[in-house]
């Protein structure tokens, strides 16, 4: 069984930072891709940044030059450090992994979510 655990959210003015993190754990032989995505409320999810098991980066948009995913392979956690919050941030992040098992199976998991609300 695969765990993925988030923490980091919370109320931050405009303007502020924030960093998430979230710790994969459980039967893992080995993490793929990782991420985190976010959905605000009446809106569909969308994806905000991905990082390989070789550290190669993505990032939508909106979020480039603000937002930083890096991981700690030898802990199995993805981070997200958000800079420069603004209003329209807000939203419940979840994070993602590609997890293979010690049963050899690849499979998809995801965070329960963390609320980030950026206002005054």
């Amino acid at each position: 069984q695969v765990q993925l655990v988030e923490s980091g959210g919370g109320l931050v003015q405009p303007g502020g930072s924030l960093r998430l993190s979230c710790a994969a754990s459980g039967s893992i032989k080995s993490i793929n891709v990782m991420g985190w995505y976010r959905q605000a409320q009446g809106k569909q999810r969308d994806l905000v940044a991905t990082i390989t098991s070789a550290g190669s980066t993505k990032y939508v948009d909106s979020v480039k030059g603000r937002f930083a995913i890096s991981r700690d392979n030898a802990k199995n956690t993805v981070y997200l450090q958000m800079n420069s919050l603004k209003p329209e941030d807000t939203a419940v992040y979840s994070c993602y992994a590609w997890i293979q098992d010690y049963g050899l199976v690849y499979a998809s998991y995801w965070g329960q979510g963390t609320q980030v609300t950026v206002s005054s």
